[in-house]
């Protein structure tokens, strides 16, 4: 012992103790999923903090110099775990079918300090016998690191947006009455159902009732919101959350959880000391985070409640539901069978090892790598329970990278997966500048032809797409008189109080949609630059070139009349082939004119100095009054030439996902939004940044300029803009390339690839629920003609894939 403790002597200055602030990976290995449950446990260093399985803490050693680390070791109490019968009935709560089951897991953990290269082991009772020196550094570093909060759990406290309350409006001024009611300490029950349980006391009159009934039946009767209804008193506590720092506050008003600042003197008024009072009931908070993070257990979503086979192996990895990861997961798997992306990002776990950073946790290419080439080659078991389970690789580190500074990705609430697919694929582009890019597998362009109906003159466009969007036209539906009658007896039921009949799924033909793709479209109040006037127009778009991926999208989810955003609950027999040879655009026709390029009737006062337009304001009002935000409604206006408000409708709907959608309108010109002051100068290190992902700094420089120099917005702003931005590379001297060369070729346009636009389904993801905001998402892949249902780490052999119901389908290139 004596050796080691000179050993530990020589190293003490390289061992720290976590402060505030440092990022302590201690749940999951930087290039690998292990973590302390995994065989041979977790190695974290205590210098750097960086976590390391068994199989990798001999390389960070050799390469970093580092000696000390603390291994952390944990086992499940199997004889003490616990799990909810599959006899016992399900909790359940609003929205989540089925309900969910409980899992309590109790674990043994075993923590020493190890010293390389040697692997020897300090345990706290060897610290005792060594210097005084030793054994205070060491420990406190040791204690220091097992009370410090680990990453993943930081971040899932930080990113959990179910806590965020507002303090409601009825809090401060709440009338309570004076009618002597006292509540006990237990023994609630509801006043009109004897419900024992979701009980609820109105802060208003003391009066206790149960909670509202969910759409499966359980939860409750509804009756403390029939007293909200009948005597209008707002506020509510959930009985059983009680406790000295708070409780769950409903306000039936404004139909949210909220904050009530004067909750003890509300609760003292019904005889409640809230100091004594203990939690017997699990949280809002808490049922929201459980069902969240078990929403993929096999009784919520299944196949028709058939028993499948369960997969495991090479490219039958599943991934863990980290809360909420549905969408991530669902189109992580499907990316995995993408050729591309497995040439470039499968690759062996040494050359990882070798390329990565000192911190690798925070570097997009070696985190794609582990992702990619772990689930692809299943290389270790611990991506299994004791019970030979899977429990899937948790992508913790992954997702918290490819979420960072987004404002919906970052976070833990659920999200679109087609919109992740998009934001991974712009992840992806931003990487791959000076090399390959596997997202120009998916990547087309667009032929928009615009004909003026006045002078039957022509204008051509070309854009860039990833995904092609499937209308839904609901007034093609063959179940007509179905639909009808369920709407009826639907009407009967509201009006009698009658429970509601079962939905009745519309069946749209797949052949209808693609019809509505290719019909032309009417554009009303087009400016025509060959009659200078507004006119009417008509729109088709075609393919101009056939990825070898196509991705398609059905539009289930839309706006009402009323602008709130539903989902079409649909059946469309989406075919396993596809021929989309008829839609390819032909361009400009022999004897065909084109529209002359001129502008549309200026809107800047004539004044020498660039000044705000001149708007039309009643249609901003309009856009404004449907929801759209401001800015984006003074632009909508502006780019459409003050033509309307069809028009402007129309650019907002084409705007939507743009970065700078909400950002404050630049004018042509200007670097800046109307009136305020031009950004002259920028941050040398938001421009080094840029500069860093291959850009000139002349174009990092006008990125900032026209974001404010807000540098996500500026990468954002600068990656939409790649076409303009390719004419203005710097060279060496400083000059512009056009000025060095004058005789060089125009910028060539994106790369796509193109072949015959004929396709076989291999993949589509389906999403369960009533909002992309909500629910549930699963993918099913065809892998060696079968297929293979993966519903997070759930992987198994699918029986009835409902191919019918899906809302991201993949096709790749079949050649003849």
């Amino acid at each position: 012992m004596a050796e080691v403790s000179e050993v530990l002597m020589s190293v003490l200055s390289t061992i720290r103790v976590p402060r505030p602030g440092d990022r302590v990976h201690k749940d999951e290995c930087a290039l690998s999923f292990s973590s302390p449950e995994s065989e041979g446990g977790l190695y974290v260093c205590m210098n750097s903090f960086l976590g390391f399985g068994s199989q990798y803490v001999d390389r960070h050693h050799t390469r970093s110099g580092q000696r000390a680390y603390l291994h952390m070791s944990r086992t499940r109490k199997i004889n003490e775990t616990y799990i909810v019968s599959i006899d016992t009935p399900p909790l359940s709560i609003s929205g989540i079918e089925g309900g969910f089951n409980v899992e309590q897991e109790q674990y043994e953990e075993e923590v020493k300090v190890v010293l390389f290269p040697d692997r020897q082991e300090v345990t706290s009772d060897d610290l005792a016998t060594m210097p005084d020196l030793v054994r205070e550094r060491v420990s406190l570093a040791m204690a220091g690191l097992m009370s410090a909060d680990s990453v993943s759990h930081a971040l899932q406290v930080q990113q959990w947006d179910g806590e965020v309350r507002a303090e409601s409006r009825h809090a401060v001024e709440l009338k309570q009455l004076d009618n002597g009611t006292k509540i006990p300490p237990s023994g609630w029950r509801c006043e009109v159902c004897d419900l024992q349980e979701n009980l609820w006391m109105n802060l208003s009159d003391g009066r206790v009732f149960c909670g509202r009934r969910y759409f499966d039946g359980s939860g409750g009767n509804n009756h403390a919101l029939l007293h909200f209804q009948q005597t209008g008193h707002p506020l509510a506590v959930k009985l059983g959350t009680i406790t000295p720092d708070g409780a769950d506050v409903y306000s039936y008003d404004e139909d949210d959880m909220v904050l009530d600042p004067k909750l003890p003197e509300h609760l003292s008024h019904f005889g409640i000391d809230m100091m004594t009072m203990e939690k017997t009931e699990r949280t809002m908070t808490e049922l929201e985070i459980a069902v969240n993070q078990r929403v993929g257990e096999w009784e919520v979503i299944q196949e028709s409640g058939a028993t499948l086979r369960p997969l495991s192996g090479p490219g039958l990895t599943g991934m863990k539901n980290l809360g909420n990861s549905c969408y991530l997961n669902s189109v992580m798997q499907v990316l995995f069978t993408v050729p591309d992306f497995q040439s470039k990002y499968v690759s062996n776990i040494d050359k990882i090892f070798d390329e990565a950073p000192s911190d690798p946790t925070q570097d997009f290419k070696t985190q794609v790598d582990c992702v990619f080439t772990f689930h692809v080659y299943c290389l270790n078991n611990t991506f299994f329970n004791f019970q030979g389970d899977q429990v899937g690789i948790a992508a913790r580190m992954f997702k918290a990278l490819i979420g960072r500074g987004h404002p919906e990705f970052s976070t833990n609430r659920q999200q679109d997966a087609q919109e992740f697919l998009l934001h991974f694929i712009n992840m992806v582009e931003r990487n791959c500048r000076s090399g390959v890019n596997p997202s120009e597998a998916f990547r087309f362009l667009v032929e928009e032809r615009i004909v003026c109906q006045q002078s039957q003159k022509a204008k051509y466009t070309q854009r860039v797409d990833y995904i092609l969007q499937l209308p839904v036209p609901m007034d093609q539906a063959t179940n007509t008189e179905e639909l009808q009658e369920a709407e009826r007896r639907r009407e009967e039921a509201d009006s009698s109080g009658a429970p509601p009949p079962a939905p009745v799924r519309a069946c749209i033909p797949f052949t209808a949609c693609m019809a509505a793709l290719s019909e032309p479209e009417t554009l009303t109040d087009f400016w025509s630059s060959a009659a200078q006037a507004k006119t009417t127009a008509t729109k088709t778009t075609r393919f101009a070139s056939f990825p070898d991926h196509m991705v398609i999208q059905v539009k289930k989810f839309t706006f009402g009349q009323d602008w709130v955003p539903k989902k079409l609950d649909v059946s469309i027999d989406v075919p396993d082939t596809l021929d989309l040879t008829a839609l390819r655009g032909t361009g400009q026709q022999p004897g065909e004119e084109l529209l002359p390029e001129v502008a549309p009737p200026p809107l800047m006062t004539p004044d020498v100095e660039v000044k705000a337009p001149v708007l039309d304001d009643s249609t901003v009002s309009q856009l404004c009054e449907m929801g759209f935000p401001l800015e984006a409604c003074r632009k909508a206006v502006y780019y459409t030439g003050n033509t309307g408000i069809d028009a402007a409708m129309n650019w907002v709907m084409g705007h939507m996902d743009d970065p700078d959608f909400s950002a404050p309108m630049v004018l042509p010109g200007t670097s800046s939004a109307p009136g305020t002051t031009p950004t002259e100068s920028v941050s040398e290190e938001h421009l080094a940044t840029i500069v860093s992902m291959g850009f000139s700094r002349d174009q990092a420089t006008r990125a900032l300029r026209a974001t404010s120099n807000v540098l996500e917005r500026a990468v954002d702003w600068i990656f939409s803009h790649l076409d303009d931005l390719e004419s203005m590379e710097v060279s060496e001297g400083g000059r512009s390339a056009a000025e060095s060369e004058g005789s060089r070729e125009p910028p060539p346009g994106p790369k796509v690839r193109d072949g015959p636009g004929k396709y076989e389904l291999f993949a589509f993801i389906s999403h369960m629920g009533t909002s992309t905001m909500c629910g549930h998402y699963v993918c099913h892949i065809k892998k060696d003609q079968q297929w293979v249902i993966f519903n997070d780490q759930k992987v198994c052999a699918s029986e009835k894939p409902p191919k019918d119901l899906g809302y991201l389908y993949f096709y790749r290139r079949v050649t003849e």
